[in-house]
């Protein structure tokens, strides 16, 4: 049930306002303010999380390079451990997805988003078995301010998805940047299984590596970025997240501490 959001009813209003035009955020920078709609608003103490943070910590970083050899493969699997149990989070260079095929998935997310609303909406939906929608903040009835930032998913149900059903503004980007992602999410899956002494194939035979949903997130320019967030803190959903950041960056996670 959707609930009213902290200023009453012309604030829940405000969000009714802004799903009806399906024009997502870049709909409301388009539109030319200089001030940011009040549903955008967060709390201070939430967007001064920055200032919190210890610059001298660095996550964990694995070369997948020569990952199929026998010594270097369980160096890699020690890393990974020690990178699960004491971060939760681990950054993968030499993965052997090429460069290429990651900027053009990147451009492919802007590319889509950047396109007329009219072209946009045929693809607008907040219905959870949609296989491809998009659309702004999917929590946007029950948050207590909205997130600067318009979103579409792909989802595929046990790794297929028919290309015909992508949006025609990144379908090849997609297609290209999956195949990549399904060996790379095979890869974790083994090592992981290695990690935590169980069989090399065990985690990519279980139900929930087998759904897997893209996810491609659009962060428009913001004219009051201090009073706002592009995504609040949380907990991933999924089993696994493997995350593909552009080169303007601003993630943040918080290091799991024992005690």
């Amino acid at each position: 049930m959707a609930t009213m959001g902290v200023d009453g009813k012309d604030f829940y209003r405000a969000k009714v306002d802004f799903d009806e035009t399906k024009a997502g955020v870049k709909g409301v920078l388009d539109s030319g303010v200089l001030k940011i709609p009040e549903i955008f608003v967060h709390p201070p103490e939430n967007v001064s999380l920055g200032t919190l943070c210890d610059m001298n910590l660095k996550v964990p970083v694995i070369d997948f390079e020569r990952v199929e050899e026998g010594g270097k493969r369980g160096e890699i699997v020690g890393e990974i451990k020690d990178a699960a149990a004491n971060w939760g989070i681990l950054q993968v260079v030499n993965h052997g997805i090429g460069s290429g095929v990651m900027e053009e998935m990147i451009e492919g997310i802007r590319r889509f988003h950047e396109q007329p609303p009219e072209v946009k909406m045929e693809w607008y939906s907040r219905e959870h078995d949609q296989k491809v929608k998009y659309y702004s903040n999917g929590d946007l009835y029950v948050s207590k301010a909205v997130n600067w930032r318009d979103s579409i998913s792909c989802h595929y149900a046990d790794g297929v998805l028919d290309p015909n059903a992508l949006p025609h503004a990144f379908s090849g980007a997609i297609k290209k940047y999956m195949e990549e992602m399904m060996k790379l999410k095979n890869t974790l899956a083994e090592l992981l299984s290695e990690a935590l002494g169980l069989e090399t194939d065990y985690l990519t035979s279980i139900e929930c590596m087998k759904t897997i949903t893209l996810v491609c997130h659009y962060y428009p320019s913001c004219p009051e970025p201090n009073l706002t967030l592009g995504a609040t803190k949380h907990s991933d959903p999924s089993f696994l997240t493997i995350l593909l950041q552009d080169t303007i960056g601003g993630l943040q996670v918080l290091q799991k501490t024992n005690g």
